[in-house]
């Protein structure tokens, strides 16, 4: 029934033994009880373990397989829960805790690594060939492993499902309290498996699937009926549809993804090239956004769509509209994959690049190289169009909209600059203080809008909108009013700070230094006076720390910015710190405005 070169070792799970001539990878590794049983597979040693998510009676021994010399590689969403499980759990509390993702299911400590899972590409392993596939459900990293075994096509599907029409744990699959975002992406995971027609599927546990066709569809069936169950809205999912066409055509050209958190776009050249606009967390079912590594999960199974449905021969380029990693998270991914370059308008680009520089809400956790960096106002060319970034501060700083015609039509790609007032309804303005929101950016965005007249306004989380001379001209009138309430609610002629209410911020945010060695820190500050005033600024820093200069002071222009210098020198232990700038201005002084948080090691 298994291929020869397969071994089935029953432990805390199933650990699935792949012998490569003398040696051999693991798919799981239990309590690590294979290692007692070489002899009898006959293999002198393991040289790899792929793990499938990070539960622990999948993976309990992996420090066993560590020390025996076997490289450990595991799902990269994951990869926190293996390596760094320490510091989760020293930052999970027990109160008001609505954490219902078990990842108190985990390693209880830190295990060694050697990598991560090459998602949605072969690679070598130990001799093995294998092909990791994103099947998100059990757990939100979960991966099923595909090879081909004595002329089979093997999947080693984790606990994506037990049997045809069970699976190990439902509890598992409520990653949100009254949630049903694992079950759908189960439903989706199953869906996704069965297009790669598996001819054997391995569970993590239960018995081997001879009919992965029907077991898996089977399981589909009795998933959606569960969550349907739980869920509020009206409509039930048309998850067969998101699989089958996730890209709903706004004009031949052109292609808004459903199925995305946040909303991608694609323009299809007659070449079969596409470019993307934004491309963050795909299939998404609903898991809030933000939290650590593991509870974020990019996926590319719409590209593979594109190809289907829409002749797309290659996905040239992605073009960001801002930083938030609901528009960004899979880029990196779709770069390894695809080979996609990356093109960002000249203020987005320094974000991506170096995310550990500003303190910044909704940040991606790597950083995400620029292969074209877009200047402002001017005109590029992709193939047969030509696409215009323009400065868009509101939403945030950090952001562009992107101005391209495309099917007769005047398009304006806008992120999250507003949006949801549906028909010919009042849009809000997105507006996040973090963000580095000022006064009058909406004021600017609307004058943006008139000068480009745009037939279409296409947003990151609100259906496109068809643009109205009325429409513009609401936008107008609610920038102004909004910089008006602000002047009228703060006291700007007496202390301007902007709308945020910070004089100072510290670069970069999050550093790392060894401890003795030194640190560079840079504190930009604003005058919020409307003279010239002397600005005198200096860092509150941990006991035994040495800071040079100890105090800085300069004249800074009214209502000017300046920059400061510092090299501080942590002393132990290892641990991360928040320091402080402590601000002062003219007379006034204004405390400690701003923090960094540094990693001493």
């Amino acid at each position: 029934m298994l291929p020869a070169d397969l071994t089935r070792v029953r432990d805390t799970c199933n650990v699935w033994v792949v012998r490569t001539g003398e040696t051999a990878v693991c798919v799981d590794f239990g309590s690590g009880a294979v290692l007692e049983r070489l002899d009898e597979l006959g293999v002198t040693r393991i040289t790899d373990v792929l793990v499938t998510h990070h539960h622990r009676d999948g993976v309990q021994g992996l420090r066993r397989a560590v020390e025996h010399g076997a490289r450990v590689w595991v799902p990269p969403v994951e990869q926190d829960l293996f390596a760094g499980v320490d510091v989760e759990w020293a930052r999970r509390r027990p109160e008001t805790d609505y954490e219902l993702r078990q990842v108190r299911f985990s390693l209880l400590e830190p295990v060694e690594i050697a990598g991560v899972a090459a998602e949605y590409r072969w690679r070598d392993y130990g001799g093995l060939e294998a092909y990791a596939l994103p099947t998100p459900g059990h757990t939100v990293g979960s991966v099923t492993y595909l090879a081909s075994l004595d002329g089979r096509r093997v999947a080693f599907s984790g606990d994506l499902l037990y049997a045809a029409g069970k699976v190990w744990s439902l509890a598992a699959t409520q990653w949100t309290y009254t949630g049903v975002e694992g079950q759908a992406s189960t439903v989706l995971s199953c869906g996704v498996l069965a297009r790669h027609e598996p001819e054997l599927l391995l569970p993590a546990h239960g018995e081997p699937i001879l009919e992965p066709a029907g077991a898996l569809a089977e399981t589909q069936r009795q998933v959606q009926r569960v969550l349907e169950l739980r869920r509020e809205a009206p409509e039930p999912w048309d998850l067969e549809r998101w699989l089958d066409d996730p890209w709903l055509e706004l004009s031949p050209h052109l292609l808004r993804n459903r199925t995305s958190e946040a909303a991608s776009f694609a323009l299809l050249s007659d070449d079969g090239s596409a470019l993307l606009f934004d491309w963050g967390y795909d299939l998404w079912t609903g898991w809030p956004l933000g939290g650590a590594r593991w509870q974020c999960r990019p996926l590319l199974e719409s590209i593979a769509a594109l190809r289907r449905n829409h002749g797309v021969k290659r996905v040239e380029t992605v073009v960001t509209t801002h930083y938030h990693d609901d528009h960004v998270a899979g880029i990196n991914l779709l770069r390894e994959v695809e080979g996609t370059q990356v093109w960002s308008p000249a203020n987005v680009a320094p974000i991506l690049e170096r995310p550990d520089e500003l303190d910044l809400p909704c940040l991606w956790y790597d950083p995400v190289a620029v292969d074209r960096v877009l200047a402002l106002g001017e005109t590029v060319e992709w193939h047969e169009y030509r696409l215009t970034p323009h400065a868009q501060p509101g939403h945030t700083l950090y952001a562009a909209a992107i101005e391209v015609e495309v099917d007769g039509r005047r398009v304006v790609v806008i992120g999250d600059q507003q949006g949801g007032g549906g028909g010919s309804g009042r849009d809000i303005l997105n507006y996040q203080y973090r963000n580095r929101f000022r006064v009058d950016d909406y004021v600017a965005s609307a004058e943006l809008y008139l000068r480009l007249r745009p037939d279409l306004l296409l947003g990151g989380h609100w259906p496109p909108r068809e643009v109205t001379a009325g429409y513009l001209e609401q936008l107008a009138a609610d920038g102004r009013l909004l910089a008006e309430l602000h002047r009228e609610l703060l006291p700007l002629e007496e202390v301007d700070f902007g709308a945020e209410g910070f004089g100072a911020r510290i670069a970069p945010y999050r550093s790392s230094v060894a401890v003795g060695d030194e640190l560079e820190l840079t504190v930009h500050l604003r005058n919020p006076f409307d003279r010239v005033e002397t600005a005198a600024v200096a860092l509150a820093l941990p006991d035994g720390w040495a800071c040079e200069p100890e105090r800085r002071e300069l004249p800074v222009p009214p209502l000017g910015e300046a920059t400061v210098g510092f090299r501080v020198t942590p002393a132990g232990p290892p641990r991360r710190v928040p320091v402080a700038a402590d601000l002062t201005v003219g007379e006034t002084p204004f405390g400690q405005q701003a923090e960094a948080l540094v990693t001493v090691r």
